[in-house]
């Protein structure tokens, strides 16, 4: 499936020097839950990165818009922005785009003139996040556990937040290749007693069980819903936030079980996507839920998962696993997406309309 849709304006007659370079540009990611926002001010620098919360908009342009007239954006630029590029958490092919873990559906191109911008793209997120990853710094992921990356190996990406996310980069020369992928909605295989218990559980309400349905805020709750019952213990409505945090300060026994159990899935996925990917030069793990569990998660049972695969632990117990622990990495695929198109769209411009002997309509 497609992983980036773009709009954009093109003047009949664009000299050479007047290629699109200018900046600001907006950059976004847009979550389930929250949208992110920021202006990269120069190549690589980015301001004014603010988090607005989608409920409180109805639509993409009305969040846009908020966030372009607030003190942040307004400090770095209060011109008209030109060039723009969102990643989504929502397969984009084609003009039309309805997020699947929220409500907001729009039309790029109508949004693009909406807003005004001469340039608008939308790509995946996890396509986005995919990109950011071989431009991420040492102090931008943590290593938990495996040798040394191969440079010249494949990249696989996995994420928990609202929804559950997974893609890879493929190494094409001196480029990458993002993999658009809906892994997330896979079926999910239980690897212990105590996970078929979970996923029996989990069937009184699902018909398929993705491994979404578990690897997500959500379904933090339905595993300390399910060992709740299973275990026969008292048990409190706690959102998912209110699980890790009492897992975290071991406060709360089942809380402490259920993040364990959650850390394990994830091994048990994150270990597929390695075997299937042929992920030599590492798996990645992002979203909004793993990187606050700092090393909780290192401790956890998830390298012990990962490389629980028979014959192939041993091809596993090389491949490293990184945290990406930066704020906003998804900024940093974005611009480059964002960057790639303008340098492609200034290419097709200087061999179409910098020669007088083109004829133009």
């Amino acid at each position: 499936m497609p992983s980036l849709s773009y709009s954009e304006t093109l003047p009949h007659r664009v000299a050479a020097s007047q290629a699109p370079r200018d900046c600001p540009r907006l950059l976004a990611d847009i979550g389930g839950t929250n949208a992110r926002f920021a202006l990269e001010s120069a190549a690589g620098v980015v301001e004014a990165a603010t988090t607005l919360p989608c409920a409180m908009y109805g639509s993409i342009a009305d969040a846009m818009r908020a966030f372009l007239a607030g003190p942040q954006a307004q400090a770095v630029w209060s011109a008209p922005i030109r060039h723009a590029a969102i990643a989504i958490a929502n397969p984009v092919d084609g003009d039309q785009v309805r997020m699947t873990n929220h409500h907001w559906a729009f039309s790029i191109e109508a949004v693009r003139r909406e807003m005004a911008f001469d340039t608008f793209v939308v790509v995946n997120d996890f396509t986005a996040l995919a990109m950011a990853l071989p431009y991420l710094a040492p102090s931008q992921k943590l290593q938990v556990g495996g040798g040394e990356a191969r440079p010249d190996g494949v990249l696989g990406l996995v994420g928990a937040g609202t929804g559950l996310g997974i893609s890879g980069l493929v190494p094409a020369g001196r480029e990458w290749t993002p993999l658009a992928s809906e892994g997330g909605h896979v079926t999910l295989s239980p690897a212990d007693e105590r996970e078929i218990a979970i996923l029996r559980f989990a069937w009184r309400e699902f018909g398929h069980v993705s491994a979404e349905r578990m690897l997500s805020g959500n379904g933090l709750e339905l595993i300390y819903r399910a060992l709740a019952e299973l275990r026969a213990a008292p048990s409190q409505a706690l959102n998912a936030a209110e699980i890790t945090q009492r897992a975290m300060q071991g406060a709360c026994e089942l809380a402490v079980e259920t993040v364990d159990c959650f850390c394990a899935m994830m091994g048990t996925v994150a270990g597929n996507l390695a075997l299937t990917l042929g992920a030599t030069g590492g798996v990645y793990i992002g979203g909004g839920i793993v990187p606050r569990l700092g090393t909780y998660f290192a401790n956890s049972g998830f390298r012990e998962r990962f490389e629980q695969k028979g014959r192939f632990s041993s091809y596993l117990a090389r491949i490293p696993v990184y945290v990406i622990t930066d704020p906003y990495p998804a900024f940093i695929g974005t611009s480059k997406i964002l960057a790639d198109r303008l340098h492609a769209l200034e290419h097709v411009r200087t061999l179409v309309f910098g020669s007088s002997r083109i004829p133009l309509d």
